[in-house]
């Protein structure tokens, strides 16, 4: 008997990627990929054509898509369903006033973690289309429907009425993950008094339609929420996300309400949630590091690897892209506690490792603080294959860290959400059989906890006295 067969795809910041799995056991039985121009804003319709590149020859025989897509990127229609502008994409910090412009405006950061489980930052589509209002006004008269990248795509491959899923629709700053609703009133606050459309929000296991050659379209979801579902989650279970940006979630059966703005109180993709800290530095603080040093990534692990725990005192904030937690825009990085004895490559390296690292720490702290149990941290994304940062995460992070074996997983979630749909069962397939044995480092001794303790207070010092910033992650 012919396997069924489903479709993930993984539009991201950087490419499409595709996977094809067998919809019973998961098995991926061919892949496909596709680049994205570079930059902040893109025209949506280089997802179209990365798509269309990346799933040549690869869905003839598939049942079933799901498309996971990168979070709260805007994407503007007119009435006609033409693209208004460029989609303002996450890693777009223009909207940085705006977002602290909404937050006072509403009645601060408790009102806004109350009503929408989050405080807005510069990346929600919320600020974003605050400032298209406040400074292209002649486009945002033209705006009728707002989208995110997933929603586009999905309303692409079934041509019917655009649709959502609750977890990334929990990435908007306008939607209640709590309430499982739109909060119009603040999109009308936002936006000059106008609420232009928006799509449906589906449930986990519902179905967007149907392409025109009768392929079933599952909801889709965000990256983050994607990429649980490929992992399948645990109580007990973090997962640490190092790619463009770091990110630090787990599954929770109750939504978070941090009023610190640290961790998003987003909803997941199968009707839990998913409280969320997001670090905009992540494995681009190696490689541009390893950049500076002249170093390909290999010698940059050998480098950081020679030095010691702590880098012979030099503490680097790796805010190279400003920062998103904490909240600090404009910030950049900065290099502390330099002297001629530790001014050496291989503590420069080791400090990037940490520096990095710290932030994720920290990300992991805040989500403790805020229900969520942490027994092991899961590593993925690019950065997790560095030798340094392997030996560093568990120093830092203070509890047993694992690596999942490589795999595209916001892709793998979305087959996933794809097989769930095709079956309308009652739970998503489970496809831990075909996962092969994560790779377990060493858990690290008291006095490696010590260590990295130390460490991670030192990165502390050192933002307070370059930004102001003193809550310590972790405290209420």
């Amino acid at each position: 008997m012919t396997a069924e067969l489903v479709a993930g795809i993984d539009s991201s910041t950087q490419s499409t990627k595709v996977v094809v799995c067998d919809a019973v056991t998961g098995e991926i039985v061919r892949t496909g990929r596709a680049p994205h121009p570079d930059g902040t804003e893109v025209d949506p319709a280089a997802w179209w054509e990365a798509f269309a590149t990346a799933t040549t020859g690869l869905l003839d025989d598939v049942k079933a898509i799901g498309i996971g897509g990168q979070q709260h990127g805007m994407v503007t229609l007119d009435e006609t369903g033409d693209v208004v502008r460029p989609a303002l994409l996450w890693n777009d910090n223009r909207s940085a006033q705006a977002a602290l412009d909404l937050i006072d405006e509403l009645g601060g950061p408790s009102v806004w973690a109350k009503s929408v489980g989050s405080v807005p930052v510069a990346s929600f589509t919320v600020t974003k289309l605050r400032w298209l209002a406040e400074h292209e006004p002649k486009l945002a008269d033209r705006v009728a429907r707002v989208l995110l990248p997933h929603d586009w795509l999905t309303w692409k491959l079934t041509g019917g009425d655009p649709v959502t899923d609750r977890g990334d629709a929990s990435g908007t700053g306008y939607f209640s993950p709590s309430d499982n609703a739109y909060r119009l009133d603040v999109l009308a606050h936002a936006f000059g008094g106008r609420t232009p459309e928006l799509p449906t929000v589906l449930g986990p296991a519902d179905t967007a339609g149907h392409t025109k050659g009768g392929v079933l379209v599952s909801a889709g979801t965000g990256d983050n929420m994607a990429a649980a579902l490929a992992l399948e989650l645990q109580p007990g279970d973090v997962v640490v996300s190092l790619g463009t940006s770091g990110t630090v979630f787990g599954v929770a059966e109750t939504g978070a309400a941090d009023a610190s703005g640290e961790v998003a109180g987003f909803a997941d993709a199968t009707g839990r949630f998913l409280p969320l800290a997001c670090t905009l530095n992540a494995a681009r603080v190696l490689t541009s590091t390893a950049a500076m040093l002249g170093a390909t990534l290999s010698e940059f692990d050998r480098l950081a690897l020679r030095a010691e725990p702590g880098a012979g005192g030099l503490t680097f904030l790796p805010y190279l892209d400003g920062e998103r937690t904490p909240n600090l825009p404009d910030a950049t990085g900065s290099l502390t506690g330099l002297t001629r004895a530790n001014m050496t490559p291989e503590n420069l390296a080791r400090s990037a490792v940490e520096g990095m690292l710290c932030g994720l720490a920290a990300g992991l702290d805040a989500v403790r603080a805020h229900g969520l149990d942490v027994h092991r941290v899961l590593l993925i994304g690019g950065g997790a294959q560095s030798a340094a940062v392997r030996a560093v995460a568990p120093l830092v992070f203070g509890v047993p860290v694992q690596l999942p074996e490589v795999a595209e997983y916001v892709a793998i979630g979305a087959a996933r959400q794809a097989a769930w749909a095709l079956t309308s069962s009652a739970e998503p397939p489970s496809w831990q059989g075909n996962t092969k044995a994560r790779l377990e480092l060493d858990e690290p001794t008291e006095a490696q906890r010590a260590e990295g303790h130390r460490i991670q207070q030192r990165h502390l010092e050192a933002r307070e006295a370059a930004h102001g910033v003193r809550r310590t992650f972790g405290e209420d």
